[in-house]
């Protein structure tokens, strides 16, 4: 973590920062939450970050004490000022603190911001060579477009994911594939890119918007459908996509291969316009 954080939306040293016991974040998981990735010094898609914590908190009756703006202007300090090169930023907005009570508290509870920027290495070895995956249920609420705190679902996947020496865990709801436990899924058919549509069963990841947007500017076929299980399983190419993962190839599900066992044509063409499109706006 770095020496200064955003705490109660100020920019305080680490050592001085303290949470209430009874904010809402704490006790209910009530606040949503943003991971942007950091290149060069630069947060990266950092207003489509924001757009989306704006989405996220109106979709949970919360409105952001300070104009998004100035909450912008307190994250580039931070960057600075930590001078993080190659990291991240966790954002989190919660309701605020209260006496608990299911019910929201009155109107006089200020939402609570808080942010802090670590150093995290590019994830070379897993987007050159490939992970694996296994397939769990998704047992998670029915408003998974919210970028929530709530994270309970997901957490249980993702340990099933290690201790099956796994990556990732891909989640299905009956027999079509929703996401992976933190990242989107997509698969790749004779070239074309297939990838759950944005509804409330997914988060529409900031990495997946800017792939599809890729692909429109490359003509890189995409629909936008559900896919089975076993749809996935005879894809050519398999790949997620997170902030902190970037786009990475899944080359192994289950005991299955995927492909040919290697990062795909069209995964690989993917990476490298998605760097691209790094590099032009955070420089080399």
């Amino acid at each position: 973590m770095g020496e200064m954080i955003i705490c109660k939306g100020k920019l305080v040293p680490s050592t001085e920062a303290a949470i209430d016991l009874e904010d809402r974040g704490y006790q209910f998981g009530d606040g949503v939450y943003e991971v942007i990735r950091v290149y060069n010094g630069v947060m990266f898609t950092l207003d489509e970050h924001l757009d989306r914590l704006a989405g996220s908190l109106e979709k949970i009756k919360i409105s952001l004490p300070c104009p998004l703006e100035e909450l912008k202007g307190l994250l580039v300090q931070l960057v600075d000022i930590n001078q993080i090169k190659t990291g991240t930023v966790y954002l989190q907005v919660t309701r605020g603190s209260a006496p608990r009570n299911h019910a929201f508290p009155g109107k006089n509870v200020e939402p609570v911001i808080t942010a802090y920027t670590k150093e995290v290495p590019l994830p070379v070895e897993t987007t050159d060579n490939g992970v694996s995956a296994i397939v769990v249920e998704d047992i998670r609420w029915l408003k998974c477009d919210i970028k929530s705190l709530n994270l309970l679902g997901s957490v249980l996947a993702k340990e099933t994911a290690v201790e099956n020496g796994c990556y990732e865990a891909i989640q299905h709801r009956g027999n079509l594939v929703t996401e992976g436990s933190s990242s989107n899924i997509s698969i790749v058919f004779d070239g074309k890119v297939i990838t759950h549509p944005a509804n409330h069963l997914i988060l529409n990841g900031i990495v997946r918007q800017v792939i599809l947007k890729l692909c429109a500017k490359q003509g890189i076929p995409v629909e936008e459908r559900p896919f089975a299980i076993e749809e996935m399983m005879g894809a050519d190419e398999v790949f997620l996509s997170s902030t902190t993962s970037e786009i990475t190839p899944i080359i192994k599900i289950e005991k299955e291969t995927i492909g040919n066992g290697s990062p795909g044509k069209i995964t690989k063409l993917l990476q490298s316009l998605y760097r691209n499109e790094i590099d032009l706006h955070c420089g080399k």
